[in-house]
């Protein structure tokens, strides 16, 4: 965390004053903002004559367990107007001001953290996902106009979020409203992306923009692909949308079919799956083993997967957990199937135990 105090505590010890247990708060990490808040808050009303009211340690510690900061009201400065105030001389030993407020600024981050914190569930966990699909009719390109569908059912506990409206570079019409509307929900959310094969024009505007080398057609593909994760990651930027993980999704898109060449398509997800890791995303992939292995081949990411199951049920998702659905050697997290016209999602094995590696909480 660096250095959190203003004052400096050595400069003080070399000149030959005592270290009393105040100053070594100062001094030494403490373990929460809050044990240090109720340490100085403990000086300030212990300072011979120079500290102000301090909440009592017990009001202190419900407030901050209910969430909310504790109150603290910083000692008085002394002055030869001070009547509290020993021949004006200011204590050395008081707490300053600013430490006060800045702990307690700390305090209340760490409540709000703590507020956020997913808890671990009792067993598989129902959720959901949506995107240009479930916009108000009439939005979107041509190729993908928006069609009203339902969100997600109200037993669902989180929401993947998709952020394109079918092809890449092109944005899902309606995401900042999903987002308003998953957090007024208290969804946890993740996002997912659509690949697909970069037009000609595409890849003369981006294939040499990028980290792969412009020399050759893979590397212009690869660069083609590394834009359009970061045309997605400033869409959700753009929209508040804030997620640990980026679901790539490939399979056919109609009207934006993939080339014949999964040699070519390959680099394009290879590029995809960068440009996000390299804007700080982790990323895992949503197919089925078929679609995978028709656009890219024989691929091989080993990344976290999102098993897609199609219009079946809850339980054929729950099976696609099994190690007879793997994609591209990487470990199950969730199953989906369409039902009731909702793209509906179960967790698989123990992720119930830890959704915050997958899920943002607002």
């Amino acid at each position: 965390m660096g250095r959190v105090f203003g004052r400096d505590v050595g400069e003080r010890a070399a000149r030959g004053r005592r270290t009393s247990g105040c100053t070594a708060v100062r001094s030494a990490a403490a373990p929460t903002a809050l044990a240090a808040l109720l340490a100085l808050s403990a000086c300030a009303g212990g300072a011979g004559g120079s500290g102000g009211d301090v909440a009592p340690r017990e009001q202190a510690e419900q407030r901050v367990a209910a969430g909310e900061p504790p109150l603290v009201e910083p000692p008085r400065s002394a002055s030869p107007q001070d009547p509290g105030a020993a021949g004006g001389r200011v204590d050395p030993d008081a707490p300053d001001p600013q430490d006060l407020e800045d702990l307690a600024a700390l305090a209340e981050g760490e409540a709000r953290a703590q507020e956020r914190r997913i808890p671990a569930f009792d067993g598989p966990v129902l959720g959901g996902d949506i995107s240009w699909p479930q916009c108000p009719r009439g939005l979107g390109i041509p190729e993908k106009r928006t069609l009203g569908l339902p969100p997600p059912l109200p037993e669902a506990r989180y929401v993947v979020i998709g952020l394109t409206n079918g092809p890449g570079f092109v944005a899902n019409p309606c995401l900042a409203d999903q987002v308003a509307e998953s957090r007024e929900r208290d969804l946890l959310v993740s996002a997912y992306a659509v690949s697909s094969f970069p037009s000609a024009a595409e890849q003369e505007t981006h294939g040499a923009d990028g980290p792969y080398p412009a020399g050759s057609r893979l590397g212009r593909l690869a660069n083609a692909g590394y834009q359009q994760a970061r045309y997605n990651v400033a869409s959700m930027r753009a929209a508040g949308l804030e997620t640990p993980v980026v679901w790539i999704d490939v399979e056919p898109v109609p009207d934006f079919e993939w080339s014949s060449d999964p040699t070519a398509n390959a680099a394009v997800v290879q590029g995809v799956a960068r440009g996000y890791t390299d804007a700080g995303y982790r990323i895992g992939v949503y197919s089925t083993p078929l679609l995978w292995e028709q656009v890219v081949g024989p691929l091989e990411l080993g990344l976290p997967e999102w098993r897609a199951a199609g219009q079946t049920s809850r339980a054929e998702a729950a099976s696609r957990c099994g190690d007879d659905w793997v994609i591209q050697g990487g470990e199950p997290v969730m199953g989906q199937w369409v039902e009731a016209s909702r793209d509906q999602n179960v967790t698989c094995g123990d992720v119930h135990l830890d959704l915050g590696r997958w899920f943002h909480r607002y």
